[in-house]
């Protein structure tokens, strides 16, 4: 129908032209025809704009509406879209008043109309200059139509834009109040330009626009989120101060912020102050202190929080259970952990992926691999989905256990659920395996790593440096820390403690006091291991004045002489036979401290058992019984030793049966000693009653031992 309409109205603009005036000829027709006037002038309307005819097509529709004639929504929209892309604002300008009042009373903002078309077509220049047009000429823009162009800017995230229009609006007009500045004020905050945000916040003050709680919601939530903790709470006390009411939604946020950074006080502090503002808590700011309380240990305090929303008749979240459960778990309370994963049960909430992982790691800290493993895949029936974190944890277990071979099992297992590992899961393995002495596999899994493309961390390089290094392969570890370099991996403290480590096991005296010199020029600042392997490496290198010199340079609280410190030159001293001059630093140890250990008691006895002073030898170990030191087998190692070397064997096999009495599990060693302590002395019926005790206990003897087994023919 429309079809033939057009092509009669292409006739008539053909032979009478595009200025022909046709609305008395359509009065009469809708009076002949009965047509409707909306439809047929709509078409009119639209035909006038394809072919060009703007100004007909504009006449067209003022005409339209001063007849009375139904004008839809959709075709206000596209006659301004129509003006717009046709170039043609000047017609809206110079009718921009009437267009206004025409529209006004249906809710049409021309402004705003034409306003968006510009910048749906990127020509912000345009809409610029149409808001100076208006404005110039007073014809009456008001502020609430540039907001909610400027709120349409912030969700697009134009936030130049959004700018230059806002300086156009301070400098031009309309006059901006508080939701103008917010605007702005929160494009900059979510753009981390917090400087700007209360540059604006200032000029609003001097503007004597006052703010409201939105605007302190902005700017509260911009600092807290941006760690400048200081400036956000000087804030939420002058809103305060200013008798504004906050919502329980800032507090929250507040409180969630510094539970992130541990700040437990300040959660607790801020809590408070909004029960005094009158203001009842959500269960969001009760999870985000159970959260606060149970990373502090203080669970029972968390359980009254609970009991509190339980009260209220508030419906605790997924977060609010899994803090808690969490909080039990890692006091390892892993019975009231269940407990409340089976009431979140009953009460008709579903677990999440975290409340699961949370349980699972729990059972892997306590060692429990089976009930993890069984629990891991009964969550997967209940619909968990398995995450990077929850085979981390189990890996974890397994590793905590020494069971190398079952974390790889989990690591392959991984693949079955496509859960790729991450930085975590090769450092745990690398670790493990390092630390169990199987470098071979530990360097594999580290390849495999950087194969995968992870550069590593510094856990990974500084555990198999450390391993390599105990494994007398030095110089591999040294080819590591070169690795780390070019892998552009950070070198703290740490990795440093374990290379000078690794260049005194390999006698590179020169190499680590120039590296030492280096860290205390240049950094990482050296710490109380740093110190302490400097000076052991000095000691095992018989370099004593050089370790008594630095040990005298550690005056600083930072790197005061620690138990380690002390026993490591005790240890050097006794070793080199000087027994004075251990006891010197012993000495010294107990008038400052710290305390000694069983470790240094142990350095000390052993070093006057070999000076063949046995006297002062168990003087010093009756002094550590009076102390309160427990004796561990090596204390008891090194007594047992110190009698069999003097033909005292039944004192040794006392001394053996003490360790017995005291639930101390005898190693390869102590046997060794006192079988060939018994052996020495021809007493090889009992050196024979004491390897097969060995044997029942599983202990199989070492190369040393089994020299004196074949010797004396047992």
């Amino acid at each position: 129908m429309f079809g033939v309409a057009a092509q009669v109205f292409d006739d008539m603009v053909a032979r009478f032209g595009p200025n022909i005036d046709v609305f008395d000829g359509f009065n009469e027709g809708f009076k002949d025809f009965d047509s409707n006037p909306s439809v047929v002038f709509g078409f009119l309307l639209e035909s006038c704009f394809k072919k060009g005819m703007v100004d007909m097509s504009f006449y067209v529709f003022v005409q339209m509406s001063k007849w009375g004639v139904f004008v839809s929504n959709d075709l206000v929209y596209r006659m301004l879209g129509y003006l717009v892309n046709a170039n043609r604002v000047d017609i809206i300008v110079d009718n921009y008043g009437g267009l206004c009042r025409l529209f006004g009373t249906r809710g049409f903002c021309v402004y705003g109309i034409v306003m968006e078309e510009f910048l749906k077509k990127g020509e912000v220049g345009k809409a610029l200059n149409f808001h100076r047009w208006i404005t110039e000429r007073g014809l009456g823009v008001d502020i609430v139509s540039c907001n909610r162009i400027l709120k349409i800017l912030s969700v697009n995230k134009e936030i130049g834009i959004a700018s230059k229009l806002f300086d156009m609006i301070l400098t031009l007009g309309p006059l901006p109040n508080v939701v103008t500045f917010s605007t702005l004020i929160n494009m900059y905050c979510k753009d981390g330009k917090l400087d700007k945000a209360f540059e604006l916040y200032n000029a609003m003050i001097e503007r004597n626009v006052l703010p409201d709680l939105i605007m302190y919601a902005i700017l509260i939530d911009g600092y807290f989120k941006a760690g400048r903790l200081d400036e956000g709470e000087k804030l939420l006390s002058a809103a305060l101060a200013q008798g504004i009411k906050l919502d329980v939604v800032i507090f929250s946020l507040v409180m969630d912020v510094y539970g992130k950074v541990g700040d437990l006080g300040r959660v607790v502090q801020v809590y408070k102050r909004m029960l005094e503002e009158g203001l009842s808590p959500n269960v969001v700011s009760y999870s985000i202190l159970i959260n606060g309380l149970c990373g502090n240990g203080r669970i029972l305090e968390a359980c009254g929080v609970f009991g509190q929303i339980i009260k209220r008749g508030l419906e605790p979240s997924p977060i609010t259970y899994s803090s808690l459960i969490d909080g039990f778990c890692k006091l390892g309370n892993l019975r009231d952990g269940f407990h409340l994963f089976d009431n979140m049960i009953e009460k008709g909430h579903q677990p999440d992926d975290v409340v699961y992982s949370v349980l699972i790691n729990g059972l892997c800290k306590e060692g429990m691999m089976t009930t993890a493993l069984r629990f891991f895949f009964n969550s997967i029936r209940r619909g968990l989905k398995p995450n990077i974190f929850t085979f981390n944890s189990l890996m974890d277990g397994y590793c905590r256990l020494k069971q190398l071979r079952n974390a790889v099992k989990v690591y392959t297992l991984m693949g079955t659920y496509n859960i790729k590992p991450d930085m975590v899961t090769y450092t745990l393995l690398v670790k493990d395996a390092s630390k169990q002495g199987k470098l071979d596999a530990a360097l594999l899994i580290f390849f495999q790593m950087l194969k995968r493309g992870f550069a590593g961390d510094a856990i990974a390089y500084c555990t198999l440096m450390d391993g390599l290094c105990k494994h007398k392969n030095p110089g591999a570890g040294l080819q590591i820390f070169k690795l780390m370099q070019r892998n552009g991996v950070v070198q703290d403290i740490a990795v440093y403690n374990v290379l000078l480590n690794i260049l005194f096991k390999g006698s590179h005296l020169e190499g680590a006091s120039e590296l030492f010199s280096q860290l205390v020029e240049k950094g990482p600042k050296p710490d109380i291991i740093t110190y302490n392997t400097m000076i052991c490496g000095y000691c095992s290198l018989k370099r004593l004045d050089e370790a008594i010199s630095l040990f005298k340079q550690m005056t600083s609280p930072l790197y005061r002489p620690n138990s380690i410190t002390f026993t490591i030159l005790i240890d050097a001293f006794c070793k080199e036979g000087r027994t004075n001059d251990a006891m010197l630093i012993f000495s010294k140890m107990l008038e400052k401290g710290p305390e000694p250990n069983v470790v240094t008691y142990s350095c000390l006895i052993d070093g006057y058992f070999k000076s063949q002073d046995m006297s002062t030898a168990t003087e010093l170990h009756e002094e550590m019984l009076e102390n309160k030191i427990c004796p561990n087998i090596v204390s008891y190692s090194v007594l047992i030793d110190g009698f069999c070397k003097q033909g005292l064997v039944s004192e040794a096999s006392l001394a053996f049966r003490c360790a017995l009495d005291r639930h101390l599990v005898p190693d390869v060693i102590a046997f060794s000693i006192l079988i060939r302590g018994y052996c020495k002395v021809g007493r090889l019926v009992e050196a024979k009653l004491l390897c097969q005790q060995m044997f029942m206990n599983g202990i199989m003897p070492d190369d040393l031992l089994e020299q004196t087994l074949a010797e004396y023919n047992l």
